[in-house]
C-alpha cells in the first residue's frame, strides 16, 4: 500500500479490525519512510454491480458518484463530513443488500433523496432538482409543498 503523503510503497499495518458495518476490514498503517499514519479499508471483491442508467445504458457501480451528488447537495449546509460518509455508507449498504447484479439508477437516486430528506431538507431539494430535472420554479414549489405537508 503506497503512502498517500510521500508515495513510498513500504508501509506497515499497525492495527487491524472489522469496520463498523462488519463488511470490511479497517487497517491503520504507518509509512516506513515519513512515519505518517493513515487508514485503509479492505473489502471483499465481488462481481461488479451494474447500474442501469435512465437512457438504459449500463455502467459499473461507482460509490464516488453517490458521494459527489451528496457533497454538491450539502455544499454550504450544516451537514458534517461524518453525516455525508454515513449517508453514502447507508445507501451503498441498501443497494448491495438487494443482492442483484444490476440496479437502476432511479433506485439509487430515490435512496439518496430519502437519506438527504432525513438530514437536511435544503440539500434534499437541491439534489431532487437535478435528479428529477426540475424544469421551472413551479416544480420547486410543488416539491417544497410536499415537504411542508409532512
Amino acid at each position: 500500500m503506497k503512502c498517500p503523503f510521500c508515495n513510498e510503497a513500504d508501509t506497515k499495518v499497525i492495527d487491524s479490525r472489522p469496520a463498523d458495518d462488519n463488511s470490511s476490514i479497517r487497517r491503520r498503517r504507518q509509512c516506513e519512510q515519513c512515519g505518517k499514519r493513515f487508514t485503509t479499508y479492505e473489502k471483499l471483491e465481488t462481481m461488479p454491480l451494474m447500474v442501469i442508467k435512465k437512457d438504459r445504458s449500463r455502467e459499473v457501480y461507482d460509490r464516488s458518484k453517490i458521494e459527489s451528488g451528496i457533497l454538491h447537495s450539502c455544499h454550504k449546509r450544516p451537514v458534517s463530513s461524518g453525516q455525508i460518509d454515513s449517508m453514502v455508507d447507508e445507501v451503498e449498504l441498501q443497494v448491495f443488500n438487494r443482492e442483484e447484479k444490476e440496479v437502476e439508477s432511479t433506485v439509487i437516486g430515490e435512496l439518496v433523496m430519502k437519506k438527504l430528506q432525513e438530514v437536511d431538507e435544503v440539500a434534499y431539494v437541491r439534489f431532487a432538482s437535478v435528479y428529477r430535472e426540475f424544469k421551472d420554479v413551479n416544480t420547486f414549489i410543488e416539491e417544497i409543498g410536499k415537504l411542508l405537508k409532512k
